[in-house]
């Protein structure tokens, strides 16, 4: 819902302008994923200036662009800004095209260990301590031009390890300078669109963080904010945030991003699905204007290639394959059948011994579902933007050891969800694109194994789903169906049984664990907000 008049951000340059950058989705998008609506909040506070100029109002920094790259890093904070006409390259929307087809195509540098890339030697250790020994394609091929400086544009999946990526640049850099921790000055950032994805990116960054003398926290909404302010007061370097939440501590003054040194935003593309762009932008005012960005994303759609002509300057372009292509790794498959036998079908399949993942639309629909697969004796847990983060955390770590082994999810919780072994997904309402459908979809087949993708369609969707997989380029087997049909019936029996649970006996006088203590790792602002004290937008 378009916002009032009065509350717009101001406008921007003449490159977020030709951006395409959609308008905010009002609260409900906000609520689901721990970020902000991205408008409503009273402008953007400082404007960037007339396209064409140089960060910081004196000039580009590391040099002009390279032909083939949109000129970035525009002046976005002088006094007075100039009127400049924008530069022809930056409305040349093709060249970042270009270049990425030409990073897809350019064969990866080869790299049998992190120290190959020139990563520092107490970041390779603590990653040998974790296990992780040789450097994914999309690591190799970034890491070396972001420890050089550069500013990087890396189109990457979900699961493709860009955490690494970016974190081990950002980590070094931060080493390398040395400047002393300050309170509320931040010198990394790191921006996500939703909690779980921001609790996933500290859970890899902050045992390598610890092992340089680094602290990380976490900030987003759904969680005390309190704690959050108290945790910056004490000093913090590198933070992961969601929109919204962070910019509620920049209203309050808890934190200031002028000392920022390396910012990130990574999932570019979904923070655009879910209208955060405005959000974004304002953040990346408020940070140095000779700071290194690196901005990672799967898709340049949807006012992306904005952000990126507006902030990157001369950035090293990185493009690669997703680990495993959904028609390859993926069995897909349509079950056609009436709308009255679809809940019955649904939980016939969701008796099956292994996990299983259920994709709706609205946050109601999967809580509904969760309600009558339990109510069948299927034990079920719901993720869904309604929860506060100790119950999300608690449902994903549950669904993770395999109890519950049945997850009903909206399409806001697709991309933070990633657990092994879930053999199957199951496409409860069909998603409204092709792009929703391989984010659902990407939860399984991960790392190589194989996975089933079922969509449960009603004959007046066949043809609409016929053309969503025809788009993504998929051929799935369709069968019309019905309860207790012998397809079915198979699929139902299908995946390798989860272990049966193995509860551990509490010794006398032991405490019992908090909510919080379920999940694989505590972070910083874990505990859900007070309502009396939660500001609007803050989810």
């Amino acid at each position: 819902m378009p916002q009032p008049a009065e509350r717009q951000p101001a406008r921007r340059h003449g490159a977020a302008r030709q951006s395409g950058r959609p308008p905010g989705q009002g609260r409900d998008a906000a609520r689901q994923s721990g970020g902000p609506p991205g408008q409503g909040r009273g402008g953007t506070g400082q404007g960037r200036g007339a396209a064409g100029q140089g960060r910081g109002g004196t000039g580009q920094r590391r040099g002009a662009p390279v032909q083939g790259h949109a000129t970035a890093g525009q002046n976005r904070r002088p006094a007075t800004p100039p009127v400049r006409p924008a530069s022809p390259r930056c409305r040349d929307e093709p060249d970042l095209d270009r270049a990425l087809a030409t990073a897809f195509d350019t064969p990866v540098r080869s790299a049998a260990t992190f120290a190959d890339l020139g990563v520092p030697a107490d970041l390779v250790t603590a990653l040998a301590g974790s296990g992780v020994m040789a450097p994914f394609p999309i690591q190799a091929a970034a890491v070396p031009d972001a420890l050089a400086g550069r500013d990087v544009l890396g189109r990457a999946q979900t699961g493709s390890g860009k955490t690494l990526a970016f974190g081990l640049p950002m980590l070094a850099r931060l080493t390398t300078t040395a400047r002393p921790r300050r309170a509320r000055a931040l010198r990394g950032l790191v921006l996500v669109p939703t909690r779980e994805l921001a609790g996933q990116v500290a859970d890899v960054l902050i045992p390598l963080a610890h092992a340089v003398g680094l602290r990380v926290a976490t900030v987003y909404g759904g969680a005390s904010i309190g704690r959050q302010i108290d945790q910056l007061a004490r000093g913090i370097d590198v933070v992961v945030a969601t929109p919204g939440r962070l910019l509620d501590l920049l209203d309050r003054s808890a934190c200031t991003l002028g000392r920022v040194e390396v910012t990130v935003i990574d999932e570019a593309d979904y923070m655009a699905d879910l209208g955060f762009l405005p959000a974004v932008t304002r953040i990346m005012d408020a940070t140095a204007a000779d700071g290194q960005r690196l901005l990672f994303s799967a898709t340049l759609d949807r006012g992306v290639d904005g952000l990126v002509r507006a902030y990157l300057t001369d950035p090293a372009v990185h493009a690669v394959a997703p680990l495993a292509a959904p028609v390859e790794a993926m069995d897909h498959r349509v079950f056609v059948l009436p709308a009255s036998d679809r809940a019955a079908v649904a939980a016939e399949i969701a008796g099956r011994p292994a996990r299983t993942l259920f994709f709706v639309r609205t946050r109601h629909g999967a809580a509904r579902l969760a309600r009558q697969f339990n109510r069948t004796g299927i034990p079920s847990a719901a993720l869904h933007g309604d929860l506060n983060q100790n119950q999300r955390e608690r449902a994903l770590a549950a669904f993770t050891a395999g109890h519950p082994r049945v997850l009903v999810a909206t399409n806001v919780a697709a991309r933070g969800i990633h657990v092994d072994d879930v053999d199957l997904v199951v496409h409860f309402d069909p998603p409204n694109d092709g792009k929703d459908y391989l984010h659902r979809s990407g939860r399984t087949a991960r790392a190589g194994a194989q996975g089933t993708v079922l969509a449960l369609v009603s004959p007046e969707q066949v043809r609409d789903v016929a053309r969503l997989h025809q788009t993504i380029g998929v051929t799935p087997t369709s069968h019309h169906v019905q309860t207790g049909d012998h397809t079915v019936r198979q699929l139902a029996a299908s995946g390798t049984p989860v272990p049966a649970a193995t509860p551990a006996k509490q010794q006398p006088g032991t405490p019992r664990p908090r909510a919080a203590e379920l999940a694989p790792h505590l972070r910083t602002g874990s505990r859900p907000a007070r309502r009396e004290g939660r500001r609007p937008g803050s989810r």
